[in-house]
């Protein structure tokens, strides 16, 4: 991770930590930023089902956090700090995760945040479709895919 992106994800491990208490109880980490992917990671322990694998809410919180930060981030590094609001989502369980939650997330094919970036000056709103997964034994345990809004505050038209 290049510096620039190593001070982009520990500002946002702060800012989730301080103003989601979730997260906390969660044991929530940004891994890794490298300016187009989110990697968010939460040990098993906090976040353990009656079964002893990772519990559905915890699963979803972490790849809904993923996308949301990355369109944070985006927006973010263009000097931007909007609202942003999941839309609508779509969740798959495919497989239990015992071990270590690892969330990646990025664009989905078709969108990029550069795009999303550009509309959100040009309008003060954007939508983007975002993708995140939860890392299985082989392949994704869990997946989503979300719109998510940004929004100009209210402040910021003052």
């Amino acid at each position: 991770m290049n510096t620039e992106h190593a001070a982009e994800a520990i500002f946002l491990e702060r800012d989730i930590l301080a103003t989601i208490p979730l997260t906390r109880a969660m044991q929530l980490r940004v891994a890794r930023f490298d300016g187009a992917t989110l990697r968010l990671v939460a040990p098993l322990a906090p976040n353990v089902n009656d079964k002893g694998c990772a519990f559905g809410g915890s699963l979803a919180s972490l790849l809904t956090l993923a996308c949301w930060g990355l369109a944070r981030l985006g927006l973010r590094a263009q000097g931007h700090d909007p609202d942003i609001y999941v839309q609508d989502s779509v969740i798959d369980y495919v497989a239990p995760v015992w071990g270590e939650i690892r969330v990646d997330a990025s664009a989905a094919e078709g969108h990029s945040l550069a795009d999303f970036v550009a509309m959100y000056a040009a309008r003060g709103k954007a939508r983007i479709t975002l993708l995140a997964g939860v890392a299985g034994e082989s392949g994704f345990a869990t997946t989503l895919r979300a719109r998510f809004v940004a929004k100009r505050r209210v402040e910021e038209d003052t």
